[in-house]
């Protein structure tokens, strides 16, 4: 009996312990910023004054060192109507850094055999009719095929919901080429929903369940999803703009589901932080795959681009520099990386045209002087 009563004591405080542990919310996320490497103070003082100047209602930041998170906070308002707090849970669209997660996707099935990335398209995606000349992955993943971006104001903002990447090609795949593939660069999403649809037929997977399978999964991003207007996203960003007279407005309407590979995924910065370091420890690609990704890419007169695979590509102060932007109704964002630091930079905010690029490479230059 006494040995009962005993040892339910001495659970009774092994509970009471375990209580005052704190859980994985934000505190979490401070203690991060005592880390040698991570100047938490300034950064914070520096984000605070670049909201202020360009009139950021909400942003969140995630920040990467040695192949680890090692800070992530939001700032402002997420939801400014309801008066939510942005934090490193919010969820926000990710715009035109779906291409990267594409791209990725692309890639790995190159790795494995089921995708050619100088085979005809069409190969992979009968759907996307054949045009005078072939258009291969390689041309898409660059921004060299000649398939047209946005051609009306009412594409941007469309509200028509699709439920096949299939059908999304129906607004673009009668038009003409804007000129031969490989001729130069010119920046489509629309090239990335055929992407999309190749990766379905290479993978014979639709292209969400492919994403979630092997790339979300494997690199634990836990809140990635697709940006549908109609499911319940728990800490899903509100956006804004601001008009010529500086008045805060909400975003138009758009459902972003006629982009979906190339703009129309959503996630957190702690997905996007834990993106990069699966990225950079190998974990969804091959070492010299990735370099490839990284290199910048050439039009058929050898003229280099300022684009690899799927990544946007210069250099500063000296250090390569591998990004992507994005910028929607509702949102701008940014995945910035340093790949020979081993660092990344995640800033998502819910202002249209926020410019983020300058402020990335300041908090990367306090953390990697």
């Amino acid at each position: 009996m006494r040995r009962s009563v005993r040892a339910l004591l001495i659970w009774a405080v092994v509970v009471l312990l375990l209580a005052q542990q704190p859980s994985r919310s934000r505190a979490d996320f401070s203690t991060l910023g005592q880390h040698r490497s991570v100047p938490s103070d300034e950064i914070e003082r520096m984000i605070r004054a670049e909201m202020e100047r360009q009139q950021i209602p909400g942003l969140s930041v995630a920040l990467v060192t040695d192949h680890q998170l090692r800070w992530a906070k939001g700032f402002g308002s997420a939801d400014v109507e309801n008066s939510v707090p942005a934090t490193e849970r919010t969820v926000y669209r990710l715009a035109s850094i779906s291409k990267t997660i594409t791209a990725v996707a692309v890639m790995q099935l190159v790795e494995q055999g089921k995708l050619d990335l100088d085979a005809p398209v069409q190969r992979y995606c009968p759907a996307f009719p054949e045009k005078p000349w072939p258009i291969t992955a390689r041309h898409l993943l660059a921004h060299l095929s000649g398939i047209r971006h946005y051609k009306r104001p009412e594409e941007i903002t469309s509200t028509r919901h699709y439920t096949r990447i299939v059908d999304t090609l129906e607004i673009f795949k009668g038009d003409p080429l804007e000129h031969e593939p490989g001729a130069r660069f010119t920046y489509t999403t629309y090239g990335y929903n055929v992407l999309g649809c190749a990766i379905e037929g290479a993978s014979g997977m639709s292209y969400m369940d492919y994403v979630r399978e092997h790339i979300f999964r494997p690199a634990g991003m836990e809140r990635a999803r697709d940006d549908n207007v109609f499911a319940i996203i728990p800490h899903r960003a509100q956006g804004y703009r601001r008009t010529s007279s500086g008045e805060l407005q909400n975003s138009p309407l758009a459902d972003t589901s006629n982009k979906i590979p190339g703009g129309g995924l959503c996630a957190t910065v702690l997905d996007l932080a834990r993106f990069a370091i699966a990225l950079q420890r190998g974990t969804l690609l091959r070492p010299q795959t990735l370099e490839q990704m990284w290199t910048r890419q050439k039009t058929r007169d050898g003229r280099e681009t300022s684009y690899g695979l799927g990544w946007s590509l210069s250099e500063y102060r000296g250090r390569r520099e591998v990004f992507h932007t994005g910028g929607q109704p509702r949102v701008s964002t940014l995945l910035y990386m340093r790949p020979d630091d081993r660092m990344a930079v995640v800033l998502m905010s819910n202002l249209e045209g926020a410019r983020l690029v300058e402020l990335a490479r300041r908090i990367a230059d306090l953390v990697h002087p």
